[in-house]
């Protein structure tokens, strides 16, 4: 193995060992300041829980990412840090630090709304933008001008499907881990290894998290949610693997082979999710912002499901979707493809709703709440 592979398992082992010593004391920090998650009509969970976990993501990740970088400095190896990563990691922590305030203080969400747009902008604003569809509806080559807006949508777009996904336990941590390993096996075959090490970072604390978040114990003080610091920073990080792996650039990807619709499949599950949930509230003549339990684990868990089986069928079906589009890829347009992930994605909740109906015979009713929503 070369030094970079070795830099990606220690990143991982380092970060992993970052995770488990800052979250207990953001734990016990929590616990002096009553900084709790309160359980209201529209979440799942009915005790006091933490919700700060995301506060130990980008540390731990940047110190494995920087231990990384002082072992590869004193070898001969070399690692490119260019513009579009200076501009990424600026914006990236502004994402952060508004989550860890949104998690403390509050903010509304139109405020959150114009600082994710302002920190998508510096993307495109840098040179990295989507500029090529790879055929996807007929489009192929795309204008700056045309680029620029699409890839802050984008970015802002999948900001929040993570956001917004994060309902139960463990569900928008192991979506993250599984798009996060697909996208570090598609830069280690590119040879990018700035990123590859970073996300290595990443999947490393996310393992740590998931282990208090989804076997923590309530009474010992060990159950935390990530929060919005944590599920925006995630969302952020991977819209912008995206862009930065679809974007048609022979200079940093020669070798670049996949199709860009390989990319955004990592993310399918939470995307549609959005995309139903928003349709459905517009249908019934109300807010797209609205607060229901109208996501796809609210569906899983009105159909029968525990909080965990519903976590393993979305994560089967992410992972249905990843390699099903990757063989579908080989010999269908990346149009046609898609096409069929919408169709499945709608035969997958017409199922769920017949089992629904079945359990609720008297009608199952959406309780709306008057709780902000996240953005």
């Amino acid at each position: 193995m070369n030094i970079y592979i070795y830099c990606i398992i220690g990143v991982f082992i380092i970060s992993a060992i970052c995770g488990f010593l800052f979250i207990p004391l953001i734990l016990n920090f929590c616990k002096s300041r009553k900084l709790y998650d309160i359980p209201d009509a529209r979440k799942i969970h009915h005790g006091a829980i933490p919700r700060l976990g995301g506060i130990s993501f980008m540390p731990s990740m940047l110190l494995s990412f920087a231990a990384a970088m002082y072992v590869i400095d004193n070898t001969d190896k070399q690692v490119t840090i260019n513009l579009w990563s200076i501009y990424f990691l600026l914006s990236i922590l502004i994402i952060y630090v508004m989550g860890i305030v949104d998690d403390i203080l509050g903010l509304s969400p139109l405020i959150k709304f114009i600082i994710q747009i302002i920190a998508a902008c510096t993307l495109p604003m840098s040179g990295l933008y989507i500029n090529n569809m790879y055929g996807f509806l007929g489009i192929y080559e795309i204008p700056y001008y045309i680029g620029f807006p699409l890839t802050v949508l984008t970015i802002v777009f999948i900001d929040n499907a993570i956001n917004l996904i994060d309902g139960i336990d463990g569900l928008a941590a192991s979506l993250s881990i599984i798009a996060l390993s697909g996208f570090l096996y598609m830069f280690i075959v590119q040879n990018v290894w700035s990123y590859s090490i970073l996300i290595a970072g990443l999947i490393g604390v996310l393992v740590a998290f998931m282990y208090f978040n989804l076997f923590g114990s309530v009474e010992k003080n060990r159950k935390i949610f990530m929060g919005d610091s944590g599920s925006l920073t995630l969302g952020y990080l991977l819209g912008f693997l995206c862009i930065k792996y679809s974007m048609n650039n022979t200079a940093v990807m020669p070798n670049h082979k996949f199709d860009f619709l390989i990319a955004f499949t990592l993310l399918l599950v939470p995307m549609f999710d959005v995309v139903r949930v928003f349709v459905v509230r517009i249908y019934h003549k109300r807010s797209p912002f609205s607060a229901d339990k109208t996501h796809i684990h609210h569906k899983f868990m009105s159909a029968g499901c525990t909080q965990h089986t519903a976590l393993v069928a979305i994560l089967a079906l992410a992972v249905l979707y990843i390699v099903a589009n990757h063989f579908m890829l080989m010999v269908m347009s990346n149009t046609s493809v898609f096409i069929i992930d919408v169709i499945v994605y709608i035969l997958v909740n017409l199922v769920l709703n017949y089992f629904i109906a079945k359990r609720h015979p008297h009608g199952h009713k959406i309780k709306m709440v008057s709780e902000r929503v996240k953005s």
